[in-house]
């Protein structure tokens, strides 16, 4: 059964299982396995896509990929991100966070940022949309952070994550992501605040955590973050079955006579002489 926002906002320190989903087979792949939390991320802009950064990502596409994982899973608990640039203001936010509730079947909306979009997530709350939040890396604004570097390793910093995420609280939201942050931080933090903490590259003692669907699978070669373990690696098992296809329809050996359809022999005799 389908967790509820009120019992997800319990489970402080109950090892919350989130995992990124972005389509059909592997929203159905990762609630059949049971994962807690699915989440359509904007991460499908890099992963997905194409795009070099999650800037590009749209309304549309998040609407479109919500709406795809949502028929893969129907009965998991899913949450999809507000991209970038689609939630400027209060008004923005609940509109834009309303669609993917009422037009795309998402149970609850993300929104990166720390105590500057505190009053956007509380005017979302309000509204009746529950909120994920995320601070630490916000991969939308990371060109403004130095890239896709740790965040809190100096005390600026890591004020600014820790009152970004008590913001967060205050601000209604039913859990937090912390990503790309020193472990001991993400402890702090976990201590400080009594919603769930979702970790990403935030060490062990968070409440939850959460990875990227392809990076989990092993689906790309190449660089792999420090924090991500590869349990698979579907990617080259793919790559060898897509080879081994490829090399059999040119020696002419696939398709055989198994997989194939038969006809009666009059039926194109008829036709032949017809």
């Amino acid at each position: 059964m389908k967790p509820t926002v009120l019992e997800l906002k319990g489970k402080k320190a109950a090892r919350l299982v989130m995992l990124t989903a972005y389509d059909y087979p592997t929203a159905k792949i990762a609630a059949d396995a049971g994962v807690d939390v699915l989440l359509v991320g904007d991460s499908l802009g890099m992963v997905v896509l194409g795009y070099d950064s999650t800037v590009p990502v749209t309304m549309e596409d998040m609407l479109h990929h919500t709406r795809a994982a949502r028929r893969g899973a129907p009965g998991a608990f899913l949450v999809t991100d507000l991209p970038f640039l689609s939630f400027t203001s209060p008004e923005q936010a609940i509109a834009n966070a309303g669609r993917l509730l009422k037009e795309a079947g998402a149970d609850a909306v993300k929104l990166e940022g720390g105590t500057e979009v505190a009053p956007i997530v509380e005017a979302v709350v309000r509204a009746g949309i529950p909120v994920l939040g995320h601070v630490g890396l916000t991969p939308q604004t990371a060109s403004s952070l130095g890239g896709f570097k740790l965040q809190g390793k100096d005390e600026e910093t890591a004020r600014r994550a820790l009152e970004g995420a008590v913001a967060m609280e205050a601000a209604g939201c039913w859990g937090v992501v912390l990503e790309l942050v020193p472990a001991p931080l993400a402890a702090l933090i976990t201590q400080r605040i009594s919603i769930p903490t979702i970790g990403i590259g935030a060490g062990p003692d968070t409440d939850g955590q959460v990875l990227v669907f392809h990076d989990l699978v092993g689906l790309f070669a190449g660089y792999t973050p420090k924090f991500v373990k590869r349990y698979a690696e579907a990617g080259e098992l793919i790559r060898r079955a897509v080879e081994a296809y490829a090399a059999e329809v040119r020696a002419g050996t696939y398709p055989t006579a198994s997989h194939s359809f038969r006809m009666e022999p009059d039926v194109l005799k008829r036709i032949t002489e017809g």
